[in-house]
């Protein structure tokens, strides 16, 4: 699941790796066994970010910190690893499991659509990140511009469809409260991811 991309031109061999390929293995553990494990690591960091949750009183869609963990555990395990790990997010929420923001879980409610999103996202996050985009703020920030526009684009049809709303409705209540929000995650994204690859290259001199 860690094998990189062909490297294009003027791309050294880093740029295809992501956080998690650095990671040293144990001698006991097997390459699957150290994915399994930081699938379960990125599916716990989705969790716990989920949970910090602010319910608005004018839109059914809660302010949430999901979105940062998906985008983050995508970039740092890349495609494969954090799509599995998004993925289980979704199913064991689906299932019943209280993981969800606000402890949420099952699928009829207005925002499951943005959770679906979040499988996407989670996987163009990655994809984005094997090809060096969380190595500068700048580029971070469009990775995590072009990751948000999937949530939204997952999200907006499944609000219009559940509380039978127009588009501009759905844009209202979906989408307008939370772009100050996404600001915010995407400068914190663009602080955290490149400040960690510099402090990778520091030790790795």
């Amino acid at each position: 699941m860690s094998t990189a991309l062909p490297l294009g031109p003027g791309r050294s061999p880093v740029d295809s790796l992501v956080l998690a390929d650095l990671l040293p293995r144990p001698v006991a553990l097997s390459r699957t066994a150290v994915d399994t494990l930081l699938v379960l690591a990125g599916t716990l960091v989705v969790i716990v970010l989920a949970q910090v949750a602010v319910p608005l009183p004018f839109t059914p869609v809660p302010i949430s910190l999901a979105t940062l963990g998906v985008l983050l555990t995508g970039a740092a395990l890349g495609t494969a690893r954090g799509s599995l790990s998004v993925a289980l997010y979704v199913l064991v929420g689906m299932l019943g499991a209280p993981v969800y923001g606000d402890g949420g879980s099952g699928w009829a409610f207005a925002s499951f659509g943005y959770i679906l999103a979040y499988l996407p996202a989670a996987a163009l996050a990655g994809h984005l990140a094997r090809r060096g985009q969380d190595k500068t703020p700048l580029r971070s920030v469009g990775l995590v511009l072009l990751a948000s526009v999937v949530v939204y684009a997952g999200g907006v049809p499944w609000l219009m469809a559940f509380l039978d709303v127009d588009l501009a409705t759905a844009l209202r209540l979906g989408v307008a409260p939370f772009l100050v929000g996404d600001t915010v995650k995407a400068l914190l994204i663009a602080g955290v991811l490149p400040t960690t690859w510099a402090l990778v290259r520091r030790a790795r001199r």
